[in-house]
């Protein structure tokens, strides 16, 4: 098995963040801009399923850099 398997890990930014760095973390993972990523949250909050996903997130992803 290769050891040098490297893999990135969703962590809320420290870095990036308005709130908690949830949208922050999740730009850096997908490596986009994180007006896009607050954009979609936001839609989701009017559909309401924002506001859930946001927090199990916040809860789920640790802190990162």
């Amino acid at each position: 098995m290769d050891n040098n398997n490297t893999y990135r890990r969703l962590t809320r930014s420290r870095r990036d963040r308005k709130i908690a760095g949830v949208c922050g973390g999740i730009a850096q993972y997908l490596d986009i801009d994180p007006t896009v990523v607050r954009i979609l949250f936001l839609l989701a909050l009017i559909c309401g399923l924002g506001f859930w996903a946001y927090i199990i997130v916040w809860i789920a992803a640790p802190e990162g850099e």
